[in-house]
């Protein structure tokens, strides 16, 4: 008999090691939430086309038109989101970091994200209420990610830590929660959720939160980001990534193919500096 518990100790102690040997510490893995400007939304242009092949996206829709399965993981040329959004802010935080870490270090992304969607959505206990209120043309988006962005986001997210280490949260919302007093609540109880629902240590999973457009470039929701501002004071492992000087669209609410990448930009060097490396390169 204890010859018996020995062999099943043992078998368990190598399937244990095995699965730890399949996850490869030197894969960095970002979950990217938020609405429009998350999902990108300026045409890629033919610099965006490729991309280094450590930069890696995994798709969290089937998207029939890109030959991407949901689940698996794909070079990251954009559109980075679902399947026929644009290039948005994470095309250029992968690049980038991929160009300043070491060779051996691989970038994984996920992106999930809906155009004109309140934090609300991302709420696990009642985002059903809002996208039942939520207009026609927003319900569609949300029917791809089976009626639950936040669900289909962990269910990615544990496929992706059998590969990798989740390495940090990039947040791009709140043009929809215009003057919410509230919103870095919500924000930090979205956060609270994934760091329990994917068992993960907040003092090693930093979260960036991106400005909305500038008031320099006039954005129509700059008034929002006073409140973005003061989000390290409710979630303490948080930064706020400047949008000062990144140009964008006409209507004043996405940014320009010009003003995601610099954004992109933004998000990685903050991510470099708490990893402790300085940027060097664009790309």
């Amino acid at each position: 008999m204890k010859f018996k518990l020995g062999i099943i100790a043992l078998v368990g102690i190598l399937a244990a090691s095995i699965n730890a040997f399949s996850q490869d510490l030197n894969f960095h893995i970002y979950l990217c939430i938020g609405q429009s400007n998350m999902e990108g939304a300026a045409r890629a242009e033919l610099q965006d086309s490729t991309v280094n092949p450590r930069f890696q996206v995994m798709e969290a829709v089937n998207c029939d038109n890109l030959g991407r399965k949901m689940g698996n993981w794909y070079p990251a040329i954009p559109p980075l989101c679902r399947c026929k959004t644009n290039l948005g802010p994470t095309d250029y935080f992968g690049r980038t970091m991929v160009a300043n870490l070491p060779d051996k270090v691989k970038v994984g992304v996920i992106v999930v994200a809906i155009g004109g969607c309140k934090i609300e959505l991302f709420d696990k206990d009642n985002y059903a209420s809002y996208a039942e209120t939520a207009p026609v043309w927003m319900k569609g988006m949300i029917k791809e990610y089976d009626g639950n962005p936040y669900g289909r986001l962990v269910e990615m997210a544990k496929l992706a830590q059998k590969d990798g280490v989740i390495k940090g949260i990039l947040l791009h919302q709140g043009e929809s929660n215009p003057n919410d007093s509230l919103w870095t609540r919500k924000v930090k109880g979205v956060y609270d959720n994934l760091m329990k629902d994917l068992n993960l240590e907040p003092k090693n999973v930093p979260l960036l939160a991106g400005e909305t457009v500038n008031a320099d470039q006039q954005g129509v929701c700059a008034s929002m980001n006073a409140i973005i501002a003061t989000l390290p004071q409710t979630l303490p492992n948080s930064y706020v990534i400047s949008s000062a000087g990144c140009v964008d669209g006409p209507d004043n609410l996405h940014f320009s193919t010009a003003g995601y990448r610099e954004l992109g930009k933004r998000y990685a060097e903050k991510m470099l500096l708490l990893l402790g490396y300085k940027i060097s390169a664009t790309e």
